[in-house]
């Protein structure tokens, strides 16, 4: 019985390690963000796994998409996480390629400007008033602690999906 017990222990362990170099590492960049609006969530994923989640405060009115500039909506689409502010009045942003061209065309059929301006960011600098809800006109709002480790993760380049 002794050696079937090490054998079992031994394929136990072996199992184990192997479980253990498959998780991803709590520091590992991303190479996507996918925002669920109806689920409030941000999701950061490496080679096809979910390796961060976050709680996401949107837009005033997050149903929908984005159709023009004060619609107080958060666009549903795939886009690009193109450059980021340090200095951000929401504590740190980064910037969503919206509008593409086509919400650019879009807006232009409905003879409205499409918005812009549309970042995943922190809590404002400008006052310590607590948010809950869906506040923002159209951004993506995480916590300033949220937004620091996706800040470190996240590069400029990176594709962002954003679904209803």
């Amino acid at each position: 019985m002794r050696p079937v017990v090490v054998l079992l222990v031994g394929l136990l362990l072996c199992a184990a390690s192997t479980a253990a170099s498959a998780v991803v590492s709590s520091t590992a960049p991303a190479d996507l963000v996918v925002v669920m609006k109806a689920e409030r969530e941000l999701y950061l994923y490496r080679n096809g796994l979910i390796i961060a989640q976050y709680p996401v405060a949107l837009g005033r009115a997050p149903m929908g998409t984005k159709r023009m500039a004060g619609d107080n909506k958060t666009p549903i689409g795939a886009y690009t996480l193109d450059w980021r502010n340090p200095d951000s009045r929401f504590y740190r942003s980064l910037h969503v390629s919206y509008p593409d061209q086509a919400d650019r065309d879009q807006a232009a059929a409905l003879g409205v400007p499409p918005g812009s301006n549309i970042m995943i960011h922190g809590q404002p600098g400008y006052d310590d008033v607590p948010r809950s809800g869906d506040w923002t006109n159209g951004c993506i709002a995480v916590s300033n602690h949220a937004i620091d480790d996706i800040w470190a993760r996240v590069p400029d380049g990176t594709p962002i999906h954003i679904y209803p």
